[in-house]
């Protein structure tokens, strides 16, 4: 007579001293890998988001401390000196040069005066803020105002070397610069500034909230 079937085998579940077993795969074994792998995952998924965001921070930090806080700054500085200058040398004139008023000796030295000691510094900081920093140039492209301002500072320097040589006139051509101040470029930089800003905010809030 052929022998009983015995515990154990064939179709029942068979097993292991790693837990129970079907059709040959370990299964609560598998499982626990499973949620291993994906918990890692997860924990790497997370660790690029954090520091994707930590790269985003620091550059939108950069651009504020380096170029668009200096700027913003300066083009402010610069708009009350014009404002205030205006006022004292110039009353009800929207220009210096071209008003209706003929200039005399002593407005061309004032204008000499101002540009040297008032203008210009704050020109120069501006061309120096743009020249070190272009790698934090909004959008990866280097804007037609930032060239209109490095030419139109670099024309003053002519100029102002020509005053300290004595070798001019009381004429408007031996005291501007070739290229005039880029028409809105401190409308611009306020703009870019607040944008930043706002942008900056917005992550440092997410960041604050994740942690």
């Amino acid at each position: 007579l052929p022998k009983a079937a015995t515990s154990g085998s064939g179709g029942d579940h068979l097993r292991s001293r790693g837990g129970t077993v079907f059709d040959g795969v370990n299964w609560p074994a598998t499982a626990t890998v499973g949620l291993t792998v994906l918990g890692l995952f997860v924990a790497y998924a997370n660790n690029l988001r954090l520091e994707k965001r930590k790269a985003e921070m620091k550059f939108l930090s950069d651009q504020l401390q380096y170029l668009y806080g200096p700027l913003f700054a300066l083009t402010q500085a610069a708009d009350e000196a014009w404002n205030s200058f205006m006022s004292k040398c110039r009353p009800g004139e929207k220009y210096f040069f071209g008003g209706k008023h003929p200039l005399m000796p002593e407005d061309f030295k004032l204008w000499r005066l101002w540009m040297a000691e008032v203008f210009m510094p704050i020109n120069l900081k501006m061309e120096e803020a743009v020249v070190q920093n272009t790698h934090l140039i909004e959008g990866g492209v280097f804007p037609d105002s930032f060239r209109d301002l490095i030419a139109h500072v670099e024309g003053y320097k002519v100029i102002m070397k020509k005053w300290s040589t004595d070798d001019f006139s009381d004429q408007e051509s031996d005291h501007v610069s070739s290229l005039n101040y880029p028409d809105g470029f401190n409308e611009d930089i306020k703009t870019t500034f607040d944008t930043i800003k706002v942008r900056h905010a917005r992550i440092l809030g997410r960041q604050f909230h994740d942690e």
